[in-house]
């Protein structure tokens, strides 16, 4: 494995539906793989496919330092970006910039959307920290939100 300051210098397949480190997690209805690692970029971003089972998304937030690539494979979102709203379908994509406030949702039972952060920051640790709690109260998951570079400024989108 690479350190998280110097870049892969082969490729680094990930199989499909598996996680670049075999360690998916779940986390808010979600499962998640990894499937680009901020160590294999030196850490200028990473990639995460969530498979979402149920309507809903995280709290309204903020990355001062990263912007946020959308790109839905199943299922339908809504996503807002600042005070505007967007309805993505499969094959559609969206940047949030970072210091914008957003907040996503599945708006369908099922949903599936790849996720990139650019960079990658804390962001792999970030799903792994609250990944690993149970039953997570708003001001608990805000605080690892913080812990890990992002200010939770919101509620959820509505479905």
């Amino acid at each position: 494995m690479t350190s998280p300051t110097a870049p892969a210098r082969s490729g680094v397949k990930v199989a499909a539906e598996t996680d670049r480190f075999d360690q998916p997690f779940e986390f808010l209805d979600a499962w998640f793989n990894v499937t680009l690692s901020g160590k294999d970029t030196g850490g200028a971003a990473c990639s995460v496919d969530t498979n979402r089972r149920m309507r809903g998304g995280p709290p309204t937030h903020v990355h001062p330092d990263q912007d946020e690539w959308f790109f839905v494979r199943e299922g339908a979102f809504d996503i807002r970006i600042g005070d505007e709203v967007f309805h993505l379908l499969p094959g559609d994509s969206l940047l949030a910039p970072m210091g914008v406030p957003h907040a996503f949702a599945n708006t369908t039972e099922t949903g599936r959307m790849l996720v990139t952060f650019f960079p990658a920051g804390a962001m792999e640790d970030f799903f792994h920290v609250a990944a690993a709690m149970t039953a997570p109260t708003p001001a608990a998951l805000a605080k690892v939100f913080a812990d890990h570079g992002m200010r939770v400024v919101g509620p959820p989108l509505p479905v």
